[in-house]
């Protein structure tokens, strides 16, 4: 039996690849990818690597997770070193705990490498700081969407009553209902948000707004998949601290 490296590939920006993560895509005998990993990190791959497409997207997934759970053991069972290649970090919403987990139950080796999280690379990219001395001191990541065979809401809005960061993860669909269940608990419609999409890439964009009109300034420019929210004060850092020029590479 082989082992298997549960990767993050980071939030877009390949350079933001880890040196570790790179390490093992080099060696790897085939590496199994999901939609959010940077495509040109395969490039790195070693000749006769297999790869393998698993990537999930709103309404169209190619495998469900428990079959994703399988592919991973099959090929463990079959190659020396297997890479799971995931956006961001493997444990941040990716799924990296169900899929240790499966292995671990079976007796496969693994690894987790942690990848750099959108939930804070993103922001930076877009000169928002989630945490700033004087405007917040922590911040919160949330999902965006919670799990559809759940009969109660996992998330609690009560919890973020607080007057610090939140960042919201895969929510650009429910990004009507966020802001509204923002605006009950009690947060000021005039809360700074961001809706930042394809986040440290050459196609990054930002919009800028208030929990009271984002989602038309959002519909306005058809922001597109993938996107993160910004919901705090640390969102008007950014005119300041702005600094990545899209379409520039260094």
């Amino acid at each position: 039996m082989g082992k298997v490296y549960l990767t993050g590939a980071g939030p877009g920006d390949i350079d933001l690849l880890t040196v570790k993560a790179l390490r093992v895509v080099r060696n790897a005998d085939v590496i199994i990818y999901d939609r959010l990993a940077n495509a040109d990190i395969l490039k790195e791959a070693k000749s006769g690597c297999e790869f393998i497409y698993v990537g999930k997207e709103d309404g169209l997934h190619i495998l469900p997770q428990d079959e994703i759970n399988e592919v991973i053991y099959q090929n463990a069972l079959k190659h020396e070193t297997v890479v799971r290649l995931k956006g961001g970090d493997p444990f941040v919403f990716g799924r990296g705990g169900e899929e240790a987990k499966y292995l671990k139950e079976r007796g496969i080796s693994y690894e987790i490498i942690p990848g750099v999280t959108s939930a804070i690379a993103v922001p930076a990219y877009a000169g928002i700081p989630v945490t700033h001395r004087g405007i917040s001191v922590s911040f919160k990541v949330v999902t965006g969407h919670e799990a559809r065979d759940k009969k109660q809401l996992q998330v609690d809005w009560e919890l973020m009553k607080a007057d610090e960061t939140i960042v919201f993860l895969m929510g650009l669909h429910n990004l009507p209902k966020i802001t509204k269940n923002l605006i009950e608990i009690g947060k000021p419609k005039e809360t700074p948000c961001a809706v930042i999409s394809r986040g440290t890439t050459s196609d990054q964009r930002s919009v800028i707004g208030t929990l009271e009109n984002i989602n038309e300034k959002v519909k306005n420019a058809k922001v597109q998949r993938p996107a993160l929210i910004v919901v705090g004060k640390v969102v008007d850092l950014k005119q300041d601290l702005e600094w990545f020029k899209v379409n520039e590479r260094l």
